[in-house]
């Protein structure tokens, strides 16, 4: 078990050193066993978290991300956090006034993450595979840059299914009532 947690954490230094050094836009640690976002890379990073545009912390174990993590990261273009444990988001995710497309598919999300219809440069927000039964449509219509929203494979009300479309001039992904999603 401690040498799995060693080669994980190893990973982790890895990808961030890369990062670092290379003056890439992108941080990966997708697949990386992490519970929380690592407070140290913060201090590692701090001299390049302008020039980051993309973080994929997907398929990890994350319950939550904290306010410093969104404020931290505010020059971000693109966040996937698929495949994780997420069921909501920090306020200050609206300090994201540059992302365009967000990943929470396949997460633990009830409500709607209403924080995101306050992001000017939105374009996709990917919600796949959770429990999302109401979508704030009204909010999300007057959102100027938003082209797609995927909410396939949630218990979505039929309230939402009849008022949506009307609404809306993005595409908004369903799937039909009662689909399951294919088994992983």
């Amino acid at each position: 078990m401690l040498k799995k947690m060693g080669e994980a954490v190893a990973r982790v230094a890895r990808k961030v050193n890369e990062t670092v050094e290379s003056g890439s836009d992108t941080l990966d640690l997708a697949e990386c066993k992490l519970v929380s976002f690592p407070i140290g890379i913060y201090k590692v990073l701090r001299n390049v978290t302008d020039q980051i545009h993309l973080i994929t912390l997907a398929n990890n174990e994350l319950k939550s991300l904290t306010s410093k993590f969104m404020t931290t990261f505010c020059q971000l273009r693109e966040l996937r956090l698929e495949g994780n444990f997420l069921h909501r988001l920090p306020n200050e995710v609206s300090t994201l006034q540059h992302l365009k497309a967000i990943d929470l598919s396949r997460n633990q999300f009830r409500d709607f993450p209403e924080q995101l219809t306050t992001l000017p440069a939105l374009e996709t927000i990917n919600l796949e595979e959770n429990d999302i039964v109401d979508v704030p449509v009204e909010k999300l219509a007057t959102m100027p840059a938003l082209r797609s929203v995927n909410l396939r494979f949630n218990p979505l009300s039929a309230e939402v299914r009849v008022i949506a479309p009307p609404l809306i001039k993005f595409d908004m992904l369903v799937s039909p009532e009662g689909a399951q999603p294919p088994p992983p």
